[in-house]
Parts: C-alpha cells; sequence; structure tokens
C-alpha cells in the first residue's frame, strides 16, 4: 500500500483518519496478494463510500475499521485509501443475513440466508458453532444440508483464523494463501510448531521468512530445529551456486555465519541430520562431505544408468559409410572433414555418446548428418534442449521438431515432477539432447528415468562453458569419467573462421587474448577500453542508444544483450538495469514496485525459477504487456503467450535490460555489450567470458579494462564444484 502514498521530502505524512461501517458488497477481492475495493455503510452517510485496502478476507455485512486518507482517484471519484483495515463478524441479524448470502458460505443462498436468520436472530453464529443439529428445523435443511453447511463454515473460519495469525506475524496475504494450500487446516500448528518446515515446503518461503516467523513466536537462536534447518539451508545454498556437496568444514563455516551460534552446536545437529537420513555424508576425492540426500541418490542413479545403456548395442542397424556419406553429402550440400567423419563413425557405433566442441566447428552439421541417416533408417529421434530458445534453434538447425526438456518429460503439476519416466518411458529409440552442458544433476536423473531400455542417448554440447545454473556439472564430468564415448571437435571451418567472434572465443579457451580490429575494420568483436568502471555505464548507454542502432541496424530494445560477470558493482547487472530501463523505457504509461525493482508496460524482464504452474522457466525471457491494478497483477508475454504474476508474486520477476552470463547460458542474443572489469575480480574465469562471448550471434563489444580481460583470459575455471558424479561413473 506504501507506495501509493508518497510525501515528498518536504512535507510531513498527512495525518490519518479513521472510518468504521459495515460492508454492503465486496466489489473486488484478490485472494493472492489481499488487495480489496469495498462498498461500505458509514453513520451520518447516505451513499456508500469506496474503501481500498489490504485485508486478508472479508465479507458482505462485516463490520470494518479502517485508518487511512480520503484520496480523489481520476476514474473512481472519491475514495477511501485505507492503510490499515481490520474486518470483525457481524452481530446485528441484517448483517448476519447479508454474510451468509455473500456466497462465501457452501450450500447457502440468499433464501436460505433469509430463512436460518428468520429461524435463529442473532444467535444464528452461535447455533452453527454449538448446536448445528438444530439447523434442521429451518424449512428446507435436511442433515446432510445442515453438515455441509457446518463443513463450509469451518473452512472459512480455519482459512481467516490462519490469514491473521500470519498477517500478525509479518507474512503477507500471497504466502499466506501458498501456507494453506500446503497445510490446510494444519497451518497454524504447522507454523508454531517448527516454522522451518514452511522454508522446506513452501514455494516463495526461505530460511529468513521462517527465521523472522520464529523469531516472532519467540524461537530461541539455539533452538534445535532452528539449528538443522540452518544446516539444510546452508547446504541448499551450496547447491544454489552449483555444488551437490560440501565438505564438512566449509559447511560448518557457512552455517555459523548464517546462524550466529556456536560451532559446537552446529557438529551436534549435523549429526543428528545424518541419523535422520536427510543428509548423507561420503568422500570426493580425500575430502569428506555432506550431500542433500535427493542430489546424492540421483548423481549415483545417474552414473548407473548410463554405464548400463552404454554397455549396450546401439539400437539401429549397421550402417555402410563408406556409402551412407556421399548420399548425405550431396543432399546437404556440405562435404564433411576427416575430423567430422571420425566422430560420425564414433556416434553411429555407440549406444550412448558425447559430441563436444566451441563454436564453428562443425557440430551442427554433424548432428545433421547423423539425422539424416537414421531417420532415414527408420529410426525414431526425439530431440531435447534445456531452453526454450536452444529448442527453437534445434528445430531451425535439423528441420525436425525439438521440444524443452520439461515439455518433453510433460510436467505433472498436480503431482509434481513428470509424467515421462520408468513406467512411462519416451517414444523413441534415440534421445539428442542439445546444450547439455546446461543440464543439472534433477534434470539428467528425470531424462535418464524417462529413456526406453533400448535407445540411444546422444548428449551434445560445449563442455568448456559455464556448468548449469543447477546443481552439477554434468557434461563435464560424463566426459571426464572417461567411461562414455565423446568425440571432440576442434577444427574451426573456414567460414566460421570469418568471424572474429568465433576466433577470439577460441583464443579465450585456449588462455589468450583475443585480438582487437584494427582502426576502421570493420568486424563483428569489439573492445572499447575504459579505465575505470564509472566510464562506463553512459559509454554502454551510448552504444546501446545511439551508436550500434546506427551503425548495425539493431533495436535497443530487442536486439541488444548486456551480460555482466555478476550482479554487484557499478558495471553489475542490478545497476545497469536501473540505468538502462531509464534510459529505454523512461515515462512508461504504468508501472508498479516490488521486491526492490520498477517494473512498466514494455520492460524486458527474465523469470529466474522454474515456475510449473506457470510454465515458465529460468532464464526465460519475456515482455511485460501491462498491469491490472484492479486484478493486482502484471501480464508478461513469453514467446507470444500472456502469464499473469499477481503482484506478491513477483519477486521471481526481473528487469532483464542486463543479466548476469550465468543467467544467459543456452540463448543467443543479435549482439552482446559485455563489461569487464577489476571490480568483478571474483568472478572473473576463462569460461565465464567464454560464455558470454559465445552469446553473441552479430557482435560483440566488450567494454572493460585490459587487464581484466588478462585476469579472465588466464584464470582458468571457475571455483571447483563439489560433485561426485564422474567418481560414481568411474568405479562402474
Amino acid at each position: 500500500m506504501n507506495q501509493m502514498i508518497r510525501p515528498s521530502q518536504t512535507d510531513q505524512r498527512p495525518a490519518l483518519e479513521t472510518l468504521a461501517g459495515s460492508v454492503e458488497r465486496v466489489t473486488f477481492h484478490n485472494a493472492d496478494n489481499g488487495f480489496a475495493v469495498l462498498k461500505v455503510h458509514t453513520r451520518g452517510k447516505r451513499d456508500l463510500v469506496t474503501v481500498v485496502g489490504h485485508t486478508p478476507a472479508v465479507s458482505a455485512g462485516e463490520w470494518i475499521t479502517a485508518s487511512g486518507l480520503w484520496i480523489s482517484d481520476r476514474t473512481h471519484g472519491l475514495q477511501f485509501k485505507a492503510e490499515v483495515l481490520k474486518t470483525t463478524p457481524p452481530t446485528g441479524a441484517e448483517g448476519i443475513e447479508k454474510y451468509l448470502a455473500s456466497g462465501q458460505m457452501r450450500g447457502i443462498g440468499p433464501a436460505m440466508a433469509k430463512r436460518i436468520v428468520a429461524a435463529f436472530g442473532v444467535d444464528t453464529f452461535e447455533i452453527i458453532e454449538a448446536a448445528p443439529e438444530r439447523l434442521t428445523e429451518v424449512p428446507g435443511i435436511g442433515p446432510m444440508r445442515a453438515s455441509r453447511i457446518v463443513a463450509g463454515w469451518a473452512e472459512q473460519k480455519a482459512v481467516r483464523e490462519i490469514m491473521i495469525f500470519l498477517h500478525a506475524h509479518g507474512v503477507g496475504t500471497a504466502r499466506a494463501v501458498r501456507i494453506f494450500k500446503t497445510y490446510g487446516y494444519e497451518s497454524v500448528q504447522v507454523m508454531t510448531e517448527d516454522p522451518y518446515q514452511l522454508a522446506k515446503d513452501v514455494r516463495g518461503i526461505g530460511f529468513r521468512t521462517a527465521d523472522a516467523i520464529a523469531a516472532k513466536l519467540g524461537m530461541e537462536k539455539t533452538a534445535p530445529q532452528r539449528i538443522r534447518a540452518g544446516i539444510s539451508f546452508a547446504l541448499q545454498t551450496a547447491t544454489d551456486e552449483g555444488h551437490c556437496a560440501l565438505p564438512v568444514e566449509a559447511l560448518t563455516r557457512l552455517a555459523e555465519q548464517l546462524l550466529e551460534v556456536d560451532e559446537a552446536l552446529i557438529r551436534t545437529a549435523i549429526v543428528e541430520e545424518l541419523s535422520k537420513g536427510e543428509i548423507v555424508s561420503d568422500t570426493i576425492g580425500e575430502e569428506t562431505c555432506l550431500f542433500l540426500k535427493g542430489l546424492y541418490l540421483a548423481e549415483q542413479a545417474i552414473a548407473s544408468r548410463l554405464i548400463e545403456r552404454a554397455s549396450g548395442p546401439a539400437p539401429w542397424p549397421e550402417i555402410d559409410l563408406d556409402k551412407a556419406i556421399p548420399w548425405v553429402e550431396s543432399r546437404t550440400g556440405k562435404t564433411l572433414a576427416a575430423s567430422q567423419r571420425e566422430a560420425l563413425k564414433l556416434v553411429l557405433g555407440s549406444k550412448v555418446a558425447v559430441v563436444t566442441g566451441g563454436p564453428g566447428v562443425g557440430k551442427t552439421t554433424l548432428l545433421d548428418t547423423i539425422l539424416r541417416l537414421l531417420v532415414a533408417k527408420g529410426v525414431q529421434v526425439a530431440l531435447a534442449a534445456p531452453t526454450g530458445r536452444a529448442a527453437k534453434r534445434m528445430t531451425e538447425q535439423t528441420g525436425l521438431e525439438a521440444k524443452t526438456i520439461h515439455r518433453l518429460l510433460e510436467i505433472d503439476p498436480k503431482h509434481g515432477g513428470f509424467s515421462r519416466n520408468e513406467e512411462n518411458p519416451l517414444d523413441c529409440d534415440l534421445l539428442v539432447v542439445d546444450e547439455t552442458s546446461m543440464v543439472d544433476v534433477p534434470l539428467m536423473n528425470a531424462l535418464t528415468k524417462a529413456i526406453p531400455s533400448h535407445a540411444g542417448l546422444l548428449l551434445v554440447g560445449d563442455v568448456d562453458q559455464l556448468p548449469s545454473v543447477g546443481s552439477g556439472q554434468v557434461l563435464a564430468d560424463v566426459i571426464a569419467s572417461e567411461r562414455i564415448p565423446v568425440a571432440r571437435l576442434t577444427e574451426v571451418f573456414r567460414q566460421a573462421a570469418e568471424s572474429r567472434i568465433v576466433v577470439n572465443a577460441h583464443r579465450i579457451n585456449k588462455g589468450q587474448m583475443p585480438e582487437v580490429p584494427r582502426a576502421g575494420e570493420e568486424t563483428d568483436f569489439y573492445f572499447v577500453e575504459i579505465t575505470d568502471p564509472e566510464e562506463g555505464v553512459p559509454k554502454i548507454i551510448q552504444m546501446i542508444k545511439e551508436r550500434m542502432p546506427r551503425r548495425f541496424g539493431l533495436d535497443p530494445m530487442k536486439d541488444i544483450q548486456v551480460l555482466c560477470p555478476m550482479n554487484r558493482g557499478v558495471l553489475g547487472a542490478r545497476n545497469l538495469n536501473i540505468q538502462l530501463q531509464e534510459v529505454l523505457n523512461p515515462n512508461p504509461p504504468a508501472k508498479v514496485e516490488r521486491f526492490g525493482w520498477r517494473f512498466s508496460p514494455g520492460d524486458r524482464v527474465m523469470e529466474t525459477q522454474n515456475d510449473y504452474d506457470r510454465d515458465v522457466f529460468n532464464g526465460d525471457l519475456g515482455t511485460v504487456v501491462r498491469i491490472d491494478d484492479e486484478e493486482g497483477a502484471l501480464i508478461a508475454s513469453f514467446d507470444g503467450r500472456e502469464v499473469s504474476y499477481p503482484f506478491g508474486e513477483l519477486d521471481t520477476l526481473m528487469p532483464a535490460y542486463a543479466t548476469t552470463i550465468h543467467k544467459s547460458q543456452g540463448s543467443e542474443y543479435p549482439a552482446v555489450i559485455i563489461p569487464v572489469v577489476t571490480q568483478h575480480f571474483t568472478m572473473l574465469a576463462r569460461n565465464l567470458l567464454y560464455t558470454g562471448v559465445t552469446r553473441g550471434k552479430r557482435l560483440v563489444v566488450l567494454v572493460g579494462q585490459k587487464k581484466a580481460v588478462g585476469i579472465a583470459v588466464r584464470g582458468g575455471q571457475m571455483k571447483r564444484r563439489w560433485t561426485k558424479l564422474r567418481e560414481w561413473l568411474a568405479a562402474h
């Protein structure tokens, strides 16, 4: 509510007024965020008053007390804008009748409400509560209907109590609704017994929210359930950074910072968690590490499924390559190089194989050749990629339908997970996965479960890119285990070698500085040198607004993406988003401010989590279409499909004029600008810069300091990921 009332710096806030009255009707109520528009009878006013505010639950007939301000709205006229809105059940017969007839109560319409109140008057509520059998005294109510009314009353009361309890403990209505959907009538009990359970079970509630609720409930910092939850959260934090496990020492230090309690208490809690089986202890190399149980079992399962599959024969007939290659070359008009022929032979002779290599080495041509040969032999092929954009690109390149892995496995929102699995496998003889470097352990686990036992698996990807955003480094571990046949393409073809983007990507990958063009040379790769980060912001703005559209005909809103090594700093994604939004979308018709961001129609936005209900996934890019204040929702378009976000759930959406290189995986953009400064020191690594550069199709511009580029190029890989898949594979 507060963003509506914006006092200027000099003004004192106007004094709040109070208003009381009975609700004649509820014009609008959004259960997710509590926003309500009410028509209210107040003493001394003949006409109904419009009251807008937030309340967890409200019905006609109820009595409200509100404190707020009178405002004149251009469209709706005079309204009372309530900062605080309290409701109490009605006490008079008229109010009770209105309340029962409001459609909230199952089994009671207006006529029935009239009869019930005629029979019991002001005692109606007490009778439903304490002597429900008396309801059958009312004409038209038999035992069945009476029990329906009692059940409806109980449900209404429970939801209301939960809402009020949650509001009192600082949880907004959107989260309250999610909590009720998860636990039903047990909500208050679960929260009072162990608020940390919420962080495990309810999307959008993390350890910190649960910790705040626990503190309000008076739980001690040293309470055992707090420390156990903190350990799980510390491990969860590590998995959010891509690990499947953490060495015991590292986990203890992380939990200590988070919980601010003595190390001895943490060590005791770790032993308890291990005995409960929530976490698992095992070694990675020489280190004793702790794993979240699910990830531990998933890595183990992936390894045994891949090894078992790899030991079987390929499910297609043997292909005579001397005849097949000329046939396919005549169809594609492309001649295969020696390295591609070797790779073709390896893949066709294996049930499981990997094809890896950087840009311009002919992965696409090789894949096209493999698919044409197998499809001609009647092999049924399924194609998948981790993101919608990568799947679309795969379709364009092969002419065969490719799906995102999530769509291929058929999300099952009711039960969570996927409906394709061992019992209901995919219908194919070969599954080809592109951009496999992006596939994390949980997704690979689901994928290997769903491939029919006779079918082959081909993993295609660039192992030198960053590993997946989620836990693990599946492609890198599979290759490093040396247990699965790998075709590594390294030869850059002539046409690709004319692109400085391709040449420089390979230079960076080998630890060499990128080459910059000579003065006046028309090329697709530039380096704009700056001495300090402050200089970079106006330079980037000028390039996006003027220079790149003028020189290359690029659209600033659609074609140019800023990719940052990190979120923080002057040239981090957060600051650049704010600056670019002001320049590229300066006077929007409407806006909503939530979770530290401003959203307006026309803004580019990115989803940052996998949201199965809305069918949008981490890294998906969209555009804000409109903001609906009445509904309290933002509507964004993702690839032409409209998706609605209630204001309370905008925590997973962020502006995407600038984004991190991590979030750009699997996407390609016509042009990318990459700021590289020593301020980003902790993140400067070879695979990060390489991934960023390979996102640009027509143009790549580095804006930064030579020294920082040097640090990244020499920096080797990003910091180590703790995973066990390579060991599991090698041990089989």
